[in-house]
Parts: structure tokens; C-alpha cells; sequence
């Protein structure tokens, strides 16, 4: 019988197989940041094994509260900081170099077809964009990895979407993996791997396969994945092409981690989105979604343009297209947070930080802070936000505050109404 891409790296990294259904799999990465990571190095040294598996293997970064902002957050830093330097882990990135830790990390060429990957960070599977095995997991599991290199996990199982048809202009993949998470639900697919073929995906570019990948896990899905192909090869040339004679030689290399025909999966769900809409989310939960076009009219408090799911480059372009020779509406603030030092660069030089700061938004170094309500964004009581972030949890970005979940283009356009509306670049 056929494999999946999921199997398949499964299989190549199988250690050991300790009970029916449990397999131990040798890691080629481990991502570490300052907020799960000090808890598993202070239980590693405490129990004296303050050691690492293989230092070229961990990558570490300081992304959640960047720069401290307070005692606490500082103290945590000190203990990422101190312990990279004792191990000698060299891919530690400090405040200044320090940038969101799945845009970074896909940056620096980390990430590669058929690697497995784990982190501290239900996000993770931001990864999976590249043909990779990349899951969050616990405190316990971090530990494992850091000081072995090897990590837990089930059988995976595998459900397949199929994305046909071609999107509307001013329709994004935010849109698209908010709408899937509302046709399956928060639960639909828990303990599975979500994998994401079809025209839409192919049609997809790398940052967008990594929006589409990042959310997996509001679905439930332990790691979303996209099978690699010529994109995959472009984005990784700068780093890979020591490795290669060409780029059709790394393809070919690469497309061994593809599904075979006659792969089993757990299901297969089909959708034709020639049709989508822009959408957003309402109340408190990733499937609770309706059309932008439904939602027009709500008052907003602040918009934020940022995140591991849409700080990048292309996020910001399409924000900055939308706001050129605009203002954000009076009573609306704004916060927009590039998700590296590179991309904030880069978003300077084509002048894209000027169309922010014209257009009224407050433009933060890269952070995490906002989204999970610590820093640079959070909400006061009875606050509403249009957000890029990647959850609308009760509470998420502030205590009683109220996120809706949408696209670069609709916050965009949201700030400069000042109300829920759709952006100008939707013909629909």
C-alpha cells in the first residue's frame, strides 16, 4: 500500500516503535523562544542534564515580549539567553536580530522538505508549508528533544484537501483556511495531519502556504503540511544550492516526499473556491466565520497587521496598497508589527513603513506580543479588534477584548472605515 508524505517521514525517521501505534522519531530540528523553553531548561538543570543532543540542530530566538517588558519577561530571557550561550548554540536570536519565530527561522533556511520539527508552540506547523513534519508540543516533550533529538508521536493519520478553482482578486489564504476551519470545526481534524494539494495551493506562494499551514491547528490537526515543489525549491535556493548541481536536481530530489497513488487517507474533503468571499470570524472561536460582506458595519477599536500568520512581506505589501493616500478613521488605532528585522527592512526600503506611518498606524519592532495579549496591542475590556493574528480566544488579546480573525486586505481596509467592510480589492 501507498504512503503519505507524513509516513513517509515517519518512516525515514523512526527510531524505535515502543508500543503498537507509538513511534519515536529522530528530530532534525528543535525551535526554542522565551516562553516555553526556560521551563524545560530549568527542569534540565535541576535534574542535572543541562545538555544539548546537537547544537547545530537548535535554533532559539527571543520573540513573544521583544524587548522585555518587565522583570519577569526579563528574567525568562536571561534564562534563554544564558543557556545558548552555555551549550554554544549559535542560531540564537537576541533583541536587535530577533524576529517572530516562524517567520524567522523559515528565513534563515531552517526548514526543509521531509525534516521533522518540534517547538514548544502550537503554531509550529507553520512548517509543514515546506514538505516538512513540524508539530508543537509540551514542556515534557521539549525536553526530550533538546536533550536527546528524538520526540513521540502517534501513527499519523491524514486528511487530504483538495483546493480547486482559483480565488477572486481581494481573497487571500487567510481567507481560505478560515473558511476550511469553519466547514470542519475546531475539532475536525485532531490527531491528524492536514495536508493541502489541489490548484489553489499550487498557485500559492511560500508565505502563503505558511498562512494556510499555520492555522492547521485551529482545526485540531497536529501539523497542516503542502507537498514541495518548484516554489518550495526557489525559496530554499539561496541555502540549499551547495547541495545541488541544479534546482531540477533538488526537485527531484525533494518530490520523494510526495504521496504515493494509492496513498490511505483518514479522508479526503474537496472544495471548489472559486467562489470564496473574504471572511472573518465573529465571537470566540476559529470556525465561527462569516462573510466580511455580513459583518460590515461592526465597530472595531484597533487593527492590527501582523503575526506568524501575516507579518510578512507580502502581507504588508498588500496592507500598505489599501492604505496608500489614506488615514485610519478617527477613533480607530492602528498597530502594524513586520515579522523580522529583514522584513521590516525590506518593507522600509520599498517605502511601505512611510505609507503605515502616513496612513496613521504605530509601526512596532517584530514581536509576538500583541497576539497573545502580553505587549504592543493589547486590548482593554470591551475593546474590539481587526486582527491578522492567527486565534479569537475569550480573552486572547486582553482581558473581555474581542478579536476578528481576517486578512491583511480586509484590516487594511477595516482601519480606514473604521468599521468591519471588505477591501477595496475584492471584486465579488
Amino acid at each position: 500500500m501507498g504512503k503519505t508524505i507524513a509516513e513517509k517521514i515517519f518512516d525515514a525517521h523512526l527510531v524505535d516503535q515502543p508500543f503498537e501505534g507509538t513511534n519515536i522519531l529522530r528530530l532534525d530540528r528543535v525551535f526554542c523562544h522565551e516562553i516555553t523553553t526556560p521551563i524545560a531548561i530549568n527542569d534540565l538543570v535541576e535534574r542535572g542534564m543541562d545538555r544539548v543532543f546537537d547544537k547545530t540542530k537548535i535554533k532559539a530566538v527571543i520573540d513573544h515580549v521583544s524587548p522585555a517588558k518587565d522583570s519577569k519577561c526579563a528574567t525568562q530571557e536571561k534564562i534563554l539567553r544564558d543557556w545558548a550561550r552555555r551549550h554554544g548554540i549559535e542560531d540564537f536570536y537576541d533583541i536587535g536580530d530577533n524576529g517572530v519565530c516562524h517567520a524567522i527561522f523559515p528565513e534563515k533556511g531552517f526548514v526543509r522538505p521531509g525534516f521533522t520539527v518540534i517547538m514548544g508552540d502550537s503554531h509550529t506547523c507553520t512548517h509543514g508549508a515546506f514538505g516538512a513534519f513540524a508539530a508543537g508540543v509540551g514542556t515534557t516533550d521539549l525536553e526530550v528533544g533538546i536533550l536527546k533529538g528524538v520526540c513521540s508521536f502517534r501513527t499519523p493519520k491524514t486528511i487530504k484537501f483538495v483546493l480547486n478553482g482559483s480565488l477572486k482578486k481581494g481573497v487571500y489564504a487567510k481567507d481560505v483556511i478560515l473558511f476550511l476551519i469553519g466547514q470542519i470545526g475546531v475539532n475536525g481534524a485532531t490527531n491528524c495531519v492536514a495536508e493541502f494539494t489541489g490548484p489553489v495551493v499550487d498557485n500559492f506562494s511560500m508565505e502563503e502556504r505558511m498562512t494556510v499551514c499555520n492555522m492547521a491547528v485551529e482545526a485540531g490537526a497536529t501539523s497542516g503540511i503542502c507537498l514541495p515543489d518548484e516554489k518550495t525549491v526557489d525559496y530554499l535556493w539561496p541555502f540549499i544550492q551547495g547541495e545541488y548541481k541544479s534546482k531540477e536536481e533538488a526537485l527531484a530530489d525533494y518530490s520523494k516526499w510526495h504521496d504515493d497513488p494509492d496513498a490511505k487517507y483518514e479522508k479526503v474533503l474537496t472544495f471548489d473556491l472559486s467562489n470564496l468571499a473574504p471572511v472573518c470570524t465573529i465571537k470566540y472561536k476559529p470556525d465561527q466565520i462569516k462573510p466580511i460582506a455580513e459583518m460590515e458595519g461592526t465597530h472595531v477599536d484597533q487593527v492590527y497587521i501582523g503575526s506568524c500568520t501575516n507579518g510578512r512581506i507580502s502581507d504588508l505589501r498588500v496592507a500598505a496598497s489599501i492604505l496608500k493616500g489614506k488615514h485610519l478613521a478617527k477613533g480607530v488605532r492602528g498597530i502594524v508589527s513586520p515579522a523580522t528585522p529583514g522584513i521590516y527592512k525590506q518593507a522600509l526600503d520599498e517605502g511601505l513603513i512611510s505609507v503605515f506611518m502616513d496612513a496613521g498606524f504605530c509601526v512596532t519592532n517584530p514581536t509576538c506580543g500583541a497576539c497573545l495579549g502580553m505587549s504592543n496591542g493589547v486590548l482593554a475590556e470591551g475593546e474590539v479588534c481587526a486582527s491578522t493574528t492567527n486565534r479569537n480566544f475569550n480573552g486572547r488579546m486582553g482581558k473581555g477584548g474581542m478579536v476578528h480573525l481576517m486578512s491583511p486586505a480586509s484590516a487594511a481596509a477595516t482601519a480606514i472605515k473604521g468599521t468591519i467592510t471588505n477591501s477595496p480589492l475584492y471584486e465579488g
